[in-house]
């Protein structure tokens, strides 16, 4: 009897035994590692018999730190798959020149999309969410954020975000369509397996959660600042999270409509992106972008905040320029809306479109560049400190002025020309967010960790783990 018939349709529907991870043995040894990792999970907490306190203390805690720190432990359990995934993705290339290397091509094109997706959505996001919930009140001299059970809702809707990233892992296959998701590769016509599905679900939970995010953190700061904190009396990293919420609420709708139509397209037969009947791959390409570049900004713009209190502290000055770098900030959140184009200027819009979106994309690398010169006049003449969190910032204005240099030459639509479909994009991608985001977070992670937990990190670990 098919698995489909009987009582076993009833509970499993279409599902069978294709579904399992058995076409590649990375993969079935990727999906042993989560299922025995969460049996591993489940056991010890039987074990200690803490599920009571788990639930009490930490799953239904309306308290922003906890969520804040529930967050980065999302985050780096994501980070970690992300990590080994982008590592078979080089160890790949590195191992098929003349030969086809140990991964197949699509299982190549899964990790291409699940790294993305993961480190974009489900890693950098949920960081810098709970390092925002984290210490924004506390900065603020507020109780807690101005929605607890939103903010709850945030994390939970970004948890079933990611746990459909892992359960893909074990049931099914992830889209090949890449992170952006364009059709017409994730079309039900090019695409008809689960793949796409869990794409949109995942980036739709984690979208709304984003937006409700954003709604929150602006609602508070603006409406729970201590008595006399004004605006102008912020420390930077508040300012950076007011902007950084302004651009969720914003941003984050445009991707939530694609997801939805996208899953129309292939769920009630429409063609709101298809080539017939009327659709236009391009309107998705805009809706994404028009998150897509946005979400760039709301990645950095809470690490510039970290470096600018860490600068500050290890060097022992007041933060040099402080109206500049709020200035900067808010040009940067203002300019991340006007450059979308750039992501696809090979894509047949006008030269003259072109050239009004690269030099709008030329123009935002201003501002950012008024704050690398403030954090290196903060440090001028102070009694600067090495310490982790330090290290972690000196190394951002390096690598990441470099990246930034890169950036400046993609903005040029006839150079974007030359090197599209090539990795000079891909290392200008990482050579911002590596040093740009995730030393920002780690820089963090290290300042703020005796203000979580009472203690301090072993700084020898620390600089042996920056280095």
């Amino acid at each position: 009897m098919p698995i489909h018939d009987g009582w076993w349709g009833v509970v499993l529907g279409r599902l069978s035994f294709d579904a399992l991870p058995f076409y590649s043995a990375i993969a079935t040894a990727a999906a042993s590692l989560v299922v025995l990792g969460a049996l591993g999970v489940a056991g010890l907490l039987t074990w200690l018999g803490r599920w009571g306190w788990l639930w009490r203390e930490w799953l239904t805690s309306l308290d922003h730190k906890k969520i804040g720190m529930m967050y980065v432990v999302l985050s780096l359990v994501m980070l970690s798959r992300g990590v080994i995934e982008g590592a078979l993705m080089r160890a790949q290339q590195a191992v098929a020149l003349d030969s086809p290397g140990f991964l197949p091509p699509e299982h190549f094109a899964q990790l291409f999309s699940t790294h993305g997706s993961i480190m974009v959505f489900f890693m950098a996001m949920p960081f810098l969410t709970g390092l925002i919930n984290f210490v924004l009140p506390l900065q603020l001299g507020a109780r807690d954020v101005s929605f607890p059970l939103l903010n709850s809702m945030s994390l939970w809707l970004t948890a079933g975000g990611a746990g459909l990233m892992m359960v893909s892992l074990v049931l099914g296959k992830f889209s090949t369509g890449g992170w952006s998701g364009y059709p017409p590769y994730t079309e039900a016509a090019f695409n008809p397996g689960v793949g796409p599905d869990y794409w949109i679900w995942a980036v739709t939970l984690g979208s709304i959660a984003s937006t409700m995010t954003g709604i929150n953190v602006a609602v508070t700061v603006y409406k729970r600042r201590c008595p006399g904190m004004t605006l102008m009396r912020m420390p930077l990293f508040c300012w950076t999270a007011l902007c950084t919420a302004i651009l969720m609420i914003f941003a984050m709708p445009p991707l939530t409509v694609a997801t939805g139509l996208l899953a129309l397209d292939r769920y009630a037969g429409m063609h709101f992106f298809t080539n017939d009947a009327g659709g236009n791959m391009m309107n998705f390409a805009n809706l994404f972008w028009l998150f897509g570049h946005p979400e760039v900004y709301i990645l950095i713009l809470p690490a510039f905040g970290v470096y600018s209190q860490v600068i500050s502290n290890f060097s022992s000055k007041v933060l040099y320029g402080y109206d500049s770098l709020i200035a900067a900030t808010m040009c940067i959140a203002v300019l991340s809306f006007t450059v979308w184009v750039h992501h696809f200027f090979t894509m047949g819009q006008s030269a003259k479109l072109n050239a009004v979106f690269g030099i709008a994309t030329m123009a935002i690398g201003i501002p950012t560049g008024v704050k690398v010169f403030d954090w290196i006049l903060t440090m001028f003449r102070g009694r600067v400190r090495l310490s982790v969190p330090m290290l972690y910032a000196l190394a951002f204005m390096v690598l990441f002025v470099m990246g930034g240099l890169t950036g400046v030459l993609l903005a040029n639509p006839a150079i974007d020309y030359q090197v599209h479909n090539s990795v000079f994009l891909v290392a200008h991608f990482h050579n911002m967010l590596i040093p740009g985001l995730l030393y920002g977070l780690l820089a963090a992670y290290t300042y703020w960790f005796p203000k979580a937990f009472g203690f301090r990190l072993h700084e020898g670990w620390g600089r042996i783990a920056c280095g």
